[in-house]
């Protein structure tokens, strides 16, 4: 996933680093809900017999999770640069969310909508919470009863709506090719961009950093 120069009529979208942070969250998070799939819906679980290589595959991908997070924020300045964009509320994102709600999902946003920076901060969230009530399942002896049953509750329940999201974003990145390139090459064209994040390409400072090496 080496940088390379963009073509006139490309903008770089995401640094190398960010779509290695990206490939190993996704093979982490395919790794934690199939795991869980076969090890907890009884019609899965019935067609495995090593349930105790699945529970230890499921536990140390849960525990290495937040690896790819803490060094890309560690070493990437690519990576750094777009959370701030996603820790950010503009009012443009409040006309994107109000368009959305009646189901337009172009409406000007920046480098990233309303939507992905809501995503992202679930998805943050969401690691977190279940790295910590995974380790108080995992380690159930030192935890007393009611708060394990509480970690189980809560456990589940972001594990179900994570399951949600994760189908959500398979079903927009698939009627979305350039996104998909994006990740892939780091590199979009200049008309997408304009399409779809116009308030992106208009950032000087942002237009720049897009077209030098990252």
């Amino acid at each position: 996933m080496a940088a390379t120069t963009p073509r006139p009529s490309e903008v770089r979208r995401f640094s190398a680093g960010e779509r290695w942070l990206h490939l190993a969250v996704a093979v982490l998070m395919g790794l934690l809900i199939v795991t869980a799939a076969f090890l907890y819906v009884g019609p899965l679980s019935t067609l495995v017999g090593r349930r105790a290589l699945l529970a230890t595959v499921h536990f140390w991908s849960g525990v290495l999770l937040p690896v790819p997070l803490v060094l890309a924020a560690v070493l990437s300045v690519a990576f750094r640069r777009d959370a701030r964009r996603l820790n950010r509320f503009h009012p443009e994102d409040k006309v994107w969310l109000r368009a959305a709600l009646r189901g337009n999902l172009d409406a000007p946003s920046g480098k990233f909508n309303a939507g992905q920076k809501l995503n992202s901060a679930f998805v943050l969230g969401a690691i977190v919470v279940m790295f910590v009530t995974g380790l108080m399942l995992h380690f159930f002896d030192l935890v007393p009863d009611h708060l394990r049953t509480g970690a189980t509750f809560v456990h589940d329940l972001f594990a179900l709506m994570v399951v949600i999201l994760a189908a959500g974003h398979f079903w927009m990145a698939w009627n979305d090719p350039e996104a998909r390139r994006g990740l892939r090459s780091g590199m979009v064209s200049r008309d997408w961009a304009t399409r779809k994040h116009p308030l992106w390409t208009q950032e000087s400072a942002v237009d720049s950093d897009v077209r030098g090496p990252s």
